[in-house]
């Protein structure tokens, strides 16, 4: 990174927007050069609050993280928010990036954004080969629409304006809401609230769907390494590697050792379970950045709880 490089970060306080702060932080980077967006900064649905953050800061690089986002149960019942608020906030982004001179921008995309009907393991160019699973469309087409943007803005504008792919991701700083957050942070809350009250755990569904996790601050580790040294338009797979897929009971119980309550931990088998597997391959993320090294779940997870525990009062929630 050069010295008169600006770096805008929407999302900026959330779950990836903080590992990358903290990131920087333990690189010793200085932080004058990158501004950390939050929801107070101005709602990005906005147009005009868009351009005055734009203008005001004068970024030449952007990681776009800021997204309305939700676990399974919240997704299945507002896809139609999911999709407009996603769209207006993706387009206002980018379109403020091209108009204002951004060199680079390095977007957030997720799996669920894939075909829900397709071959295993997934990779970046099955991204528009069917729709995705029902319970979750709103924010998978929104989602989606970036990388079709990006396409046409390199078109009309030769920008190389780019969007990763990460799996599941996981971490200190997340978003703990009993009914609106992902499943890990989701379990984390509810299993904390179980052992202060001596309770039984529940975990909704049978816990047999199948997810690869990624620990926040290696998504920090390897976002900060795509806007450097990354410069197709087209998307990359950020995942862990296949064989580290996770079964949604084996991370329910991991919590639960955790928290010391895996007497306590049950299943409500008659909820939902949403698509069972969604295996990424990450063959190109390999190929272009063989060494890198994934936390082991057992070591993230742990250290996802302690934060919790630790961070209770103040935590998103």
């Amino acid at each position: 990174m050069t010295e008169n490089q600006r770096t805008l970060v929407t999302g900026g306080s959330g779950l990836v927007g903080s590992a990358i702060r903290d990131v920087l932080v333990e690189q010793g980077v200085d932080l004058s050069n990158w501004l950390f967006l939050s929801s107070k900064d101005g709602d990005l649905r906005e147009s005009k609050d868009v351009d005055k953050i734009f203008a005001e800061f004068k970024p030449t690089r952007v990681i776009h993280l800021a997204a309305m986002v939700g676990g399974l149960f919240h997704n299945m019942s507002n896809n139609l928010d999911f999709f407009r608020s996603n769209i207006t906030i993706n387009d206002n982004v980018l379109r403020a990036s091209y108009e204002t001179g951004v060199k680079k921008v390095v977007s957030c995309l997720s799996t669920c954004i894939f075909p829900d009907k397709i071959s295993y393991p997934i990779s970046e160019e099955m991204v528009h080969l069917g729709p995705p699973h029902d319970s979750n469309f709103g924010y998978s087409y929104a989602k989606r629409m970036i990388d079709v943007q990006n396409r046409a803005i390199c078109e009309k504008y030769g920008l190389k304006y780019t969007s990763v792919i990460p799996c599941n991701v996981y971490g200190p700083n997340d978003n703990y809401h009993l009914q609106k957050s992902h499943v890990i942070p989701g379990l984390i809350h509810k299993f904390y609230l179980a052992k202060q009250k001596n309770e039984q755990a529940v975990v909704m569904g049978t816990g047999s769907p199948l997810r690869q996790f990624i620990f926040s601050k290696d998504l920090a580790k390897l976002f900060l390494w795509v806007l450097d040294n990354y410069d197709e338009v087209d998307p990359i797979i950020l995942s862990v590697d296949e064989e580290d897929e996770v079964s949604i009971k084996a991370v329910a119980e991991l919590i639960a050792k955790n928290f010391g309550i895996e007497q306590n931990l049950i299943f409500d088998t008659k909820a939902a379970d949403g698509q069972y597997k969604k295996t990424a391959t990450n063959k190109k993320l390999r190929g272009l950045y063989p060494d890198f090294q994934f936390t082991p779940i057992e070591v993230g997870i742990k250290e996802s709880v302690d934060w919790f525990v630790k961070n209770f009062e103040t935590a998103r929630k």
